[in-house]
C-alpha cells in the first residue's frame, strides 16, 4: 500500500540512484557519506512510499526489479533537471542568462551606437536574449521608467524621471538637410541666418532647430513634424522644406532630391546616450549597464 502521507524527497532519490549504481549497499553508503544501516533505511522508506520493491536483495547480491530499473530512469533525469534548474538560476542571478528588451530612436541605429553595444553585449552574454523594437523617443523615459523596457537609446536633452540616469555614447553635431533644387543647395557650408525664411520640418528632437533658430535670431517656421527621420528626410525630398538633422544620418539615408550642408559656425552638438534605471536590479540589465 502505498504511504500516502509523505512524498518522496532528493535523498530518496540519491539513496536508490547510488545503489543502483554500485548495487552493493556499503559501497553506495562510503559514496554517500552515511552508514549502511542509514541507507538501507532511505531505501525501504522510498519503496514503502512507492508501494513497490525496487531491489531484490539476497546475501550475495543486488539486483534492480523491474520497477527499479524504470524509477531509476526517471529519478536520474530529475536529478539531471534539478541540476540543470540550479545552474540556470546561477547563471541568471550572474547576469549570464536572460532577456533584456531595448527600446531606441532610429538615429542611434543609424549612427552604428545600437549595434557596436549588441555585438560587444551578445559576445561577452550569450545566454541573454535581446528584443530591440523602435519607439517614440518621448516615450522611452516613461517606458524605462514603468519596467517596459530595460535601456533605451536616445538624443539629449530629454527629461528623466527620477531615478532615470544616463550615459552619453556618442557625440555628432547638426547638418542642414535642404532639396537638391533649393539655392541652398548651392552652398558648401550656410549660415543661421540664412535659414530665417526657410519652412522647417522638425524631427523628434528639436535641439537643433532651437539652436539654429536662436543663432539666427528668428522663429522658425515648422510646418511638419512627421516624427522619425526617415519621415522628415521625405519631405525634404519632396520639397516641403528644409531639416536640422544629425550628422550620422547623412552615411545612413541617401534619398534622391535630399543634400546635405554643413552649418557654418561653431558646430551644433548633437548627442546619443543610453538611459537605465538608477537603481536597476536584474542581473541582466545591471550587466548591460556595466558595459556602457
Amino acid at each position: 500500500m502505498v504511504n500516502t502521507e509523505k512524498s518522496l524527497e532528493l535523498r530518496h532519490f540519491r539513496c536508490v540512484l547510488a545503489v543502483a549504481h554500485s548495487l552493493h549497499f556499503a559501497r553506495a553508503a562510503v559514496e554517500l557519506g552515511i552508514s549502511p544501516p542509514a541507507l538501507t533505511k532511505q531505501v525501504q522508506e522510498t519503496e514503502s512510499l512507492l508501494g513497490t520493491r525496487l531491489f531484490q536483495r539476497s546475501k550475495r547480491a543486488v539486483a534492480l526489479t523491474a520497477a527499479g530499473e524504470l524509477f531509476v530512469l526517471e529519478a536520474a533525469r530529475a536529478l539531471a533537471q534539478l541540476a540543470q534548474a540550479q545552474e540556470v538560476a546561477r547563471r541568471a542571478g550572474r547576469g549570464e542568462l536572460g532577456r533584456l528588451e531595448i527600446g531606441y530612436v532610429a538615429s542611434a541605429a543609424y549612427a552604428g551606437v545600437l549595434q557596436g553595444q549588441f555585438a560587444r553585449f551578445r559576445a561577452s552574454h550569450p545566454g541573454i536574449h535581446i528584443s530591440a523594437r523602435e519607439y517614440p523617443m518621448e516615450t522611452l523615459p516613461d517606458l524605462l521608467d514603468q519596467g517596459r523596457v530595460d535601456l533605451a537609446f536616445v538624443r539629449p536633452p530629454l527629461h528623466y524621471p527620477e531615478g532615470i540616469a544616463s550615459v552619453v555614447m556618442l557625440r555628432d553635431r547638426f547638418v542642414l538637410a535642404v532639396h537638391a533644387g533649393s539655392p541652398l543647395a548651392r552652398l558648401e557650408a550656410v549660415h543661421a541666418s540664412a535659414l530665417a525664411q526657410q519652412a522647417f520640418i522638425v524631427p523628434e528632437q528639436e535641439w537643433g532647430t532651437v539652436e539654429v533658430s536662436r543663432r539666427g535670431g528668428f522663429a522658425a517656421q515648422v510646418v511638419s513634424r512627421p516624427g522619425s527621420l526617415v519621415a522628415v528626410l521625405t519631405e525634404v525630398s519632396l520639397g516641403v522644406g528644409c531639416a536640422i538633422v544629425p550628422h550620422s544620418v547623412m552615411a545612413s539615408v541617401q534619398l534622391p532630391g535630399v543634400l546635405f550642408r554643413e552649418l557654418a559656425g561653431p558646430p551644433i552638438r548633437s548627442e546619443i546616450a543610453a538611459a537605465f534605471r538608477r537603481h536597476e536590479q536584474a542581473p541582466a540589465a545591471r550587466a548591460f549597464i556595466a558595459q556602457l
